[in-house]
This record gives C-alpha cells, sequence and structure tokens, in this order.
C-alpha cells in the first residue's frame, strides 16, 4: 500500500513537471515571440509576413498542437512508466 501511494506520488509530480515544462515553452512561443520579442523577429519574414506577427497568428497555434502531440506520447510513456497504461484490446 505504502508503495503503492509513494507511486501515485511520483507520477503526478513528474506529470506535473511536464505540463510545466510544456506550458512554459507555449507561453514563451505565444506571449514571448508574439509581443515581446515581435520587434527583433520582424527583422525576419517567412512567407513574406514579418515573423513576428507570423508567431503571434500562426506560431502560436501551431506550437499548441505540437505540444498536445508532444504531451500525449510523453503522457503515454509516463502511463505505462507507473504501470498506468492502457491494455491492448486485441
Amino acid at each position: 500500500m505504502l508503495d503503492q501511494h509513494f507511486s501515485y506520488k511520483t507520477y503526478w509530480a513528474e506529470s506535473l513537471k511536464l505540463v510545466g515544462k510544456l506550458l512554459a515553452i507555449w507561453f514563451f512561443v505565444s506571449f514571448g515571440c508574439g509581443i515581446l520579442l515581435k520587434d527583433y523577429l520582424d527583422q525576419f519574414s517567412i512567407g513574406g509576413a514579418p515573423l513576428g506577427f507570423w508567431m503571434a497568428q500562426q506560431g502560436s497555434i501551431i506550437c499548441f498542437v505540437v505540444l498536445l502531440v508532444v504531451y500525449a506520447r510523453w503522457m503515454n510513456k509516463l502511463d505505462k512508466k507507473y504501470g498506468f497504461g492502457e491494455e491492448d484490446e486485441n
């Protein structure tokens, strides 16, 4: 019982660390690149649009979708590591 409780606590701690890291990346990309660093990034362009504008409009959304995929994969690995993974139904 004690080992299982410890396992839940470590699982939860690792899960929160992952979420914190991914949210920090998303914050940097959306707020940092789209607002704070916009003037610096505007000296570069993607498809004719200034990079700062592009990051505010498309870059943060693309980053969010990529982070969703990364989160799903890392959580599946974490679930398997702690024995919470889904069993194959086949």
